[in-house]
Formats: C-alpha cells, sequence, structure tokens
C-alpha cells in the first residue's frame, strides 16, 4: 500500500490579494488545509462562481474531492479583492502563526503560503521583511531562501536587503552558515548525495582582481576555502554574468547568488508563474509562490494558480 500524502496547511495570505482565490483552485487536493477567515473564502467563493464546498477542519476527517477544509482564523475587518487595509495585518500573520504552530506540532507536515504585501503591514507599524525572516525569528534558527524553477535552484545569501546594506551584511560568519544549511538541506530535503554549490561573486566580473571592489578576495573567497575544508563542495565565487549558462550549471545542485535581484530575475525569466519558494533550514517544510499579491486583478478570477500548484507539490514531495 502507499503511504498517506502529507497533511499540508496552506496560508490564504493577503486577504485583499489573489491569494484566497488561488486556494479555492486547489481544494481538489485533498490532504489541504486552509488557513483564513472562512466567511471571507465562502464570499470569493460565491463573487467567483465556483462549485466548491467549504466546511470546517477536523483534524479527524478528511476532505473529500470538490471541497476545502479551512482552519479559520478571523479577519479584524471584512475584506475587498484589490483594497488593502493595515486594519487585518495583524490577521495575516495570526494564519502564518496558525501554520507553523501546526506543524511545530506535528498536526501538518509542511505549510504553503500565498502572497502577502509587505508594504501594508509595515503601515499597520508591524516590523515584518517577509514570511523568509519572519519564520526564521520565531523558530529560532538561521535560514535560507532557495527558488526553485525552469530547471534552475537558486539560493540567495541575503534576502530583502536595500543594495547599499548588502555588502556589510556578506561576511565570513554568514556565508559559513548559508553554506551549512544548504548543503545539509539540499542533502536532507532533495536527497542529493554530494550537492554541489557554485557561489556568485558580489561584484562585477567578481571583482576584477581586486580592482572592483575587494569583497571576494577578503571575504567570500576565504569562506569558500573554509568550507571545502570542512568537506562542503562549494566553487567560486564565479562572476554573476556567466554563472548561469548551462555548461557551468550542469551537474550542479544549485546556484548561490549574494543578493535578491542577483539571482532571482534569472530563476524568474525561465520558471516565473511556475517557480517554487523553499525555506531552507527550518524544522518543517515550508514553500511558497514565486509572485506577489496581484492587487490589479484579485477577486477577478484571472489568476493563475499555476506557482502555488507546484508549491504544494514540492511540499509534499519534500515531506513526505
Amino acid at each position: 500500500m502507499s503511504a498517506e500524502p502529507p497533511r499540508i496547511a496552506l496560508c490564504s495570505g493577503e486577504p485583499a490579494g489573489i491569494g484566497p482565490e488561488l486556494c479555492l483552485a486547489v481544494a481538489r487536493q485533498e490532504r489541504i488545509v486552509v488557513i483564513g477567515d472562512k466567511g471571507m473564502l465562502e464570499e470569493r467563493r460565491r463573487a467567483l462562481g465556483l462549485s466548491i464546498l467549504i466546511q470546517d477542519y477536523a483534524r479527524q476527517r478528511e476532505a473529500s474531492p470538490g471541497t476545502l477544509q479551512v482552519a479559520h482564523v478571523a479577519l479584524a475587518k471584512p475584506s475587498q479583492p484589490g483594497r488593502l487595509d493595515p486594519t487585518n495585518s495583524g490577521y495575516v500573520l495570526r494564519v502564518i502563526d496558525r501554520a507553523m504552530d501546526g506543524c511545530l506540532a506535528g498536526e501538518f507536515a509542511a505549510m504553503v503560503t500565498a502572497p502577502v504585501s509587505k508594504a501594508v503591514i509595515n503601515d499597520a507599524r508591524i516590523s515584518f521583511t517577509g514570511h523568509t525572516e519572519y519564520l526564521a525569528g520565531r523558530a529560532n534558527v538561521p535560514v535560507v531562501m532557495l527558488l526553485v524553477g525552469g530547471g534552475l535552484r537558486v539560493a540567495l545569501a541575503t534576502t530583502h536587503l536595500a543594495l547599499a546594506d548588502v555588502p556589510r551584511a556578506i561576511t565570513r560568519e554568514l556565508l559559513r552558515t548559508v553554506f551549512r544549511v544548504l548543503e545539509h538541506d539540499l542533502r536532507q530535503r532533495f536527497k542529493l548525495e554530494q550537492p554541489r554549490i557554485l557561489v556568485s561573486g558580489l561584484n562585477p566580473h567578481s571583482g576584477e582582481s581586486g580592482h572592483l571592489g575587494r569583497e571576494e578576495i577578503e571575504t567570500i573567497a576565504p569562506a569558500i576555502e573554509e568550507a571545502k575544508r570542512a568537506g562542503i563542495d562549494v566553487q567560486g565565487p564565479i562572476p554573476a554574468d556567466t554563472l548561469f549558462v548551462p555548461e557551468r550549471l550542469k551537474g550542479a545542485a544549485c546556484a548561490l547568488a549574494m543578493f535578491h535581484d542577483q539571482g532571482l530575475p534569472v530563476l524568474k525569466y525561465a520558471s516565473f508563474g511556475r517557480g517554487v519558494n523553499v525555506t531552507l533550514g527550518l524544522p518543517f517544510v515550508r514553500t511558497s509562490v514565486d509572485h506577489g499579491t496581484a492587487l490589479e486583478i484579485a477577486g477577478q478570477g484571472k489568476a493563475d494558480a499555476g506557482s502555488l500548484i507546484e508549491a504544494v507539490r514540492l511540499a509534499a514531495e519534500l515531506a513526505a
């Protein structure tokens, strides 16, 4: 007999965005439990004319095809598609907390997150730079953001930072931690026996022997050599403009970019709408979509659920 598929918590995300309707689109995946306001999801279902039965989540009860189990978390204020309201920022975080607590307690095997609006959460005077950092803080562990799609795996040494702050953030200690988390989870989560990690430089041409910056000489290369001595297969620093050529990527487990917009444009060009964001280093599996809240089309039934479907599939695979 085949093993029972893992139960996955699906966070409905920003209530004014496309997250709720994307959650409705995956209702036929029977081991999904959506975390969010049940009334809001029912309103979106009716507005979109979907023939889905929404029922209260019960741990002992399995969903049947065409039904969606919802673990109810109440909105602070009724939400309209396309209209952000800082009043509901606390609700968005309570949804994340409910899913995370369920994962830590063994209730859920993984959590998948629909997109949120960082700006409106900060407008509510809540410090929030993203799911990745929020989950790392609550779990009190170092994490690494990894994007998967288009035949690529691209990890980030730094995540949501202003570009001016990136050079100071890249230290030997940071890279030591990133290499360790990457190597561990590529082995444990992705079942890669000998993962090879390609590391980009920070500056154009990897600093051009110090003429365009010394971070490669003073920080990145020494961290790579230290990792090699510890038995981690890392190579670099490689100029970012030649890192992603097929010949170089052949046989590599992933590429490590130094900052957000150094690596993600390449991956999103190759996979946008089907890419998946994975948070490595957590004591449970967490995946997410590769796009934002798309407020301009929220509630219109135009949202493509492809990335969320891929995120759910990958979460189930990694958690199995």
